[in-house]
């Protein structure tokens, strides 16, 4: 155990097989005692299970739609461990790859419900919390979107936006109660969901899913698909002391797609 977050209670949404897995084991694996926070119980148990040590987890399922949830997911954090240190707002959705102007409106709406009033609403839950200790640390899990919008991805990039300016505002807004808020914009996430997308584009294509990989991977500049692993130990490193002089910032992590 390293330790960067040893003695922090942090709640991760959004947790499921891919980097929200990754973000509870590596925020286990520095110290942390880690509430799971997704809709469904099995998955969120699965993981925990992974830590190996009951007493440093505790699983929460929520219905996103319900205003209401976050407020229980931090009460039931300070009952079960009596303090609140982080949050990763990691809970995300991709709506179908539609222009803006052709989206229906539902899936505008579901990119925002989930993408946008998720976080806002579990950041709005922490700090009280957060407050109380005069210290907390908020990441919001973007996406390189932010950066570089594409046409296909309208929907998400609007709620992707929203989210950096709710990052931003709460930044400036709780400074002086010594939370910082910061953003993590991932590129691509080497893992089963970015498989499923270069085989949908080699389908396309009429080319082999190992083609477009090696396409992608050449574009970066280690040549290589950063893991969920690797934007996990990113976001430790937000939430950590480490980081304590950094607030409202945008860190890019993506291999190298791409330099600002």
């Amino acid at each position: 155990m390293n330790g960067l977050l040893d003695g922090h209670v942090v709640i991760v949404s959004g947790v499921g097989p891919g980097l929200g897995r990754d973000l509870v084991l590596a925020c286990a694996r520095h110290g942390a005692r880690v509430v799971l926070v997704a809709r469904t119980r099995r998955t969120l148990e699965e993981v925990a299970h992974e830590i190996g040590e009951p007493s440093r987890t505790h699983c929460v399922t929520i219905d996103p739609a319900d205003p209401a949830e976050p407020a229980r997911v931090a009460a039931e954090t300070v009952e079960r461990f009596g303090a609140i240190d982080g949050l990763v707002n990691n809970a995300a959705v991709i709506p179908p790859f539609v222009p803006l102007v052709d989206a229906p409106e539902v899936d505008v709406e579901h990119s925002l419900e989930t993408n946008f009033y998720t976080a806002l609403r579990l950041s709005r839950a922490v700090v009280p919390a957060m407050r109380s200790r005069g210290r907390g640390s908020i990441v919001m899990v973007n996406s390189a979107v932010i950066r570089h919008p594409k046409r296909e991805f309208g929907a998400y990039s609007v709620a992707k936006h929203a989210m950096l300016g709710l990052a931003r505002s709460l930044a400036l807004e709780l400074g002086r109660d010594g939370i910082r808020v910061n953003t993590l914009a991932p590129g691509k996430i080497d893992g089963a969901r970015l498989a499923a997308y270069f085989d949908m584009r080699a389908r396309e294509r009429g080319v082999a899913p190992a083609d477009v990989r090696a396409e992608y991977a050449s574009a970066l500049a280690l040549g290589r698909i950063p893991t969920g692993a690797e934007y996990a130990d990113v976001a430790v490193f937000l939430l950590s002391e480490l980081s304590r002089a950094v607030s409202g910032h945008v860190l890019d992590a993506n291999g190298g797609e791409y330099f600002d």
